[in-house]
Parts: structure tokens; sequence; C-alpha cells
């Protein structure tokens, strides 16, 4: 478990820039190594499968109390039992370490 599961999102209003490429890259290793970043390094996504939709639906509203306790907001899109959740700081437009506290909150608790 990385350090950013310890860590608590602070509020993002602009004004600061968004990860450079070596520091998202830095920070990609410390999450699951199934998280992805997007090629321009402004997104980091992961596809998480469940067993069924009662399980993936259980997931998305785990998903959502870490959201609304971190007041930090992904993109979900999801089907049956497959959801695709993509963190990326809307006010910089890029990557902040908030995408990854998140993250690595949601690794924390979805253990496959």
């Amino acid at each position: 478990m990385s350090d950013l599961n310890k860590k608590k999102c602070v509020p993002c209003e602009g004004g600061l820039d968004p990860f450079s490429r070596e520091k998202a890259l830095k920070f990609l290793a410390k999450i699951h190594k199934d998280w992805s970043i997007s090629d321009d390094y402004k997104k980091i996504k992961r596809e998480f499968k469940t067993n069924n939709h009662y399980e993936l639906m259980s997931f998305i509203n785990m998903v959502a109390w870490i959201s609304n306790t971190e007041d930090h907001h992904p993109q979900i899109t999801f089907s049956y039992n497959t959801a695709i959740v993509e963190y990326f700081t809307y006010a910089i437009d890029g990557l902040s370490e908030n995408d990854f506290i998140c993250a690595s909150k949601i690794d924390n608790y979805f253990k496959n």
C-alpha cells in the first residue's frame, strides 16, 4: 500500500500546474499496475470487473463514497459487470496528487 492511501485530497480551484510527464509517471508507479495513463499524461484510468451487476453497483457506490469523502470525482462508465474509472483534475486540465490519492483509495478496497 502506498502512502497516498493515507492522504486527504486538497481543494483545487486552479492556479496550480498539472503534473509533468515525469511526475505523473512517478505517481503512477505508486498505484495498482492496472491503472494506465493517457498519451497526453492528463488522465489515469483503470477497468474493474466484478462477478455480476449487483457487485458492480456495490463497487460504484464505494467509488462514490470515496469521491464524496475526498470531494474529488471521477468519470465512471459501466456495463453489466465492468466499470472504467477515469481521474483527472478539471480545474487544471491535467493530473494532480488528488487523482492518485483517490485511485489508491479505490485500490485499497478493490482486491481483484
